[in-house]
């Protein structure tokens, strides 16, 4: 095997690892509470605005 195609068998494996990770890893909905990720929209930061 030469080095060219150690470093594609090590490509194929991280796509394949990847693909199949994407596919097990559940992915949170909604907001976890970490504000820098709800583009602005998030609610814990700021008091709830009362009506006068």
């Amino acid at each position: 095997m030469s080095i060219g195609d150690i470093i594609l068998a090590l490509i194929v494996v991280a796509i394949v690892f990847f693909a199949v990770r994407s596919v097990f890893v559940k992915k949170s909905v909604g907001c976890s509470g970490d504000c820098a990720h709800c583009g602005g929209s998030c609610h814990h930061s700021t008091p709830p605005q009362k009506k006068k």
